[in-house]
């Protein structure tokens, strides 16, 4: 008989072959309390390193809830081959971009504070968790890497050699942007997006100078901040990412 859909779940223990996992309060709640998940029930557990495994609930009760791990149902998958940076934004506007980052395939998260930059304090927990809820309810395997908060001038200086920096720049001409993507040098992007404000001057000087920096339009019309993140990666996962197959 079929199970249905089956629950997933962020373990933070290893996950193997008859492996005992005892849930914490939070999350015992979570599956005793609001999902009521019945002794035998299965649910799905994944931990970023070991792939997605099979479980059953072996105890009863809201609060105690231990979980045996049965077997494997999908192999762990690399992390996305996007790095995004970003100029922190406001809460709630901050939970949506993290989660639709994490749904599109990003590897790694990396605030970067610039001149017009309006947030400066991030709660690097709530992004974590809100890159698990994201991953939790799309089947993802791999969570990004989140980094501390760096200024601009040090998010460059510790760029890698071997990447891309795709700048969404506001002053860039408009033009066709997958043709832009396709024509720039070879290596993993990593998508910069700057403030509501725009880029100062002198920081678009320093991104534009940069040799294997790729200009990118995102056409004639402004896009707050978190909307530009969903087209720009949308035009690089399809032209430099994973949506190519």
């Amino acid at each position: 008989m079929s199970e249905g859909r089956i629950q997933r779940l962020h373990v933070a223990d290893d996950l193997d072959v008859g492996r005992e996992v005892s849930l914490p309060p939070e999350q015992a709640h979570y599956v005793g309390g609001v999902i009521r998940l019945p002794v035998g029930g299965a649910i799905l557990l994944f931990n970023g390193r070991d792939g997605e495994w099979k479980a059953r609930r072996t105890e009863g009760g809201k609060r105690d809830v231990r979980l045996k791990v049965e077997a494997q149902t999908r192999p762990q998958t690399p992390p996305g081959r996007i790095d995004y940076a970003f100029a922190p934004l406001k809460h709630a506007r901050l939970d949506y971009m993290v989660q639709k980052a994490v749904e599109m395939g990003v590897g790694r998260l990396s605030p970067v504070l610039t001149r017009h930059t309006q947030v400066s304090r991030l709660n690097l927990e709530r992004m974590a968790a809100n890159a698990v809820e994201a991953a939790e309810q799309c089947g993802i395997l791999s969570l990004p890497e989140i980094d501390a908060p760096l200024s601009l001038e040090a998010w460059l200086a510790a760029f890698p050699a071997d990447r891309v920096l795709v700048f969404c720049d506001e002053e860039a001409p408009v033009a066709d942007p997958v043709a832009a993507l396709a024509g720039g040098p070879e290596g993993a992007p990593s998508l910069l997006i700057g403030p509501e404000g725009g880029f100062a001057p002198e920081e678009r000087r320093i991104l534009s100078a940069h040799p294997r920096c790729i200009r990118l339009s995102l056409g004639p019309r402004i896009l707050r901040a978190d909307t530009a993140a969903i087209v720009a990666l949308s035009l690089v996962q399809a032209v430099r990412g994973d949506l190519r197959g």
